[in-house]
């Protein structure tokens, strides 16, 4: 167990030290910018983004519906989780998501993802305070999902997902896929796991608008969607009965910004109560979150509520409450 912990801190110091210095490629923040569809984004459950998002070798409920689909099959109860997101500017992103196990070593699961806020005024150039209209913006995604363990230690999930995003008269659709893997090292609870999300082809934004002076515009740039890469570890570096610590560090290489590391950790009372918190290195506007999580039985199932407080450098703070049902 000692080298273990050994091996992990060395990671941990190299991975962090990596994102301190800028060590990554300097060109990454150039990219910024170029992709569509943000709201894929948003991270997902109170539990995940309590620690820093570094989930990816954690996740074992059903916010692995977002976070890594073979992450699926390394709970063996059928689950559903509902995510609410105080998210910045009063803008509201929410979660569903249900995992139903077909048998010991498959699962599936649908999700469904929202991102929405109150209708805005319309304004131009000749009525700044408002026409007297107002417009909508909206988000929506929903993802099928299947996840199998090969062996004892390997799992591979995988998920096909729709998205439509809308902003008055203009809507956009597309189609991409996550895929994952999960693997117990047998180094004591290693895990190792990789994931990448949101890949597909370019979008563009389908409909006519008319500008001032009566001038219409239909045609609009495509975009690559949000595609992430992340790489993560995760083990208990002391565990018994009754408590139980969980560590964990991710590297995330997004297509649209520059790499970054995050870690996060959680310690568990007797699987009832936790307490959790992270940090991100390398992203900007970003730094701390933390939070805690309550199980409780409740008729045929356990539940547990999970609270996140992330906090913005300039932007506030965004606040996430989730809600998971263990069957």
């Amino acid at each position: 167990m000692k080298s273990i912990t050994k091996i992990l801190l060395l990671l941990l110091f190299v991975f962090t030290q990596t994102g301190n210095a800028q060590l990554f490629p300097t060109l990454g923040g150039q990219r910024a910018g170029i992709s569509t569809a943000q709201f894929l984004k948003i991270g997902v459950g109170g539990r995940a983004s309590s620690m820093g998002d570094a989930f990816v070798a954690v996740a074992n409920d059903a916010s692995a519906l977002y976070w890594n689909p073979a992450g699926l099959v390394q709970n063996d109860r059928n689950q559903v989780i509902f995510s609410h997101n105080e998210w910045l500017v009063d803008i509201k992103h929410e979660f569903v998501g249900a995992v139903y196990h077909l048998s010991s070593n498959d699962a599936v699961g649908l999700s469904l993802t929202a991102l929405h806020m109150e209708d805005m005024p319309v304004t131009t150039e000749v009525m700044p305070f408002g026409t007297g209209e107002y417009f909508t913006f909206g988000d929506v995604a929903i993802a099928l999902t299947y996840s199998r363990k090969m062996t004892s230690q390997f799992s591979f999930g995988g998920t096909v997902r729709y998205i439509e995003e809308t902003l008055d008269k203009l809507k956009m659709r597309g189609v991409m896929i996550d895929l994952g893997t999960y693997y117990w090292t047998g180094l004591g609870s290693t895990r190792f796991a990789v994931a990448i999300t949101n890949f597909g082809g370019e979008l563009a934004p389908d409909g006519k608008v008319v500008l001032f002076g009566k001038r219409e515009k239909s045609s609009w740039q495509s975009f690559s969607p949000p595609t992430m890469f992340r790489i993560g570890f995760a083990f208990e570096p002391y565990q018994t009965d009754i408590h139980r610590i969980t560590t964990s560090v991710q590297l995330n290489h997004p297509n649209d910004n520059s790499e970054n590391v995050s870690v996060g950790g959680e310690y568990s009372w007797r699987d009832i109560f936790y307490l959790r918190g992270g940090w991100k290195f390398n992203v900007e506007e970003q730094n701390y979150t933390f939070g805690a999580g309550l199980k409780a039985p409740l008729g045929i199932a356990d539940v547990t509520f999970d609270y996140a407080f992330a906090n913005f450098t300039r932007l506030g703070s965004s606040h996430r409450f989730s809600i998971l049902f263990e069957l």
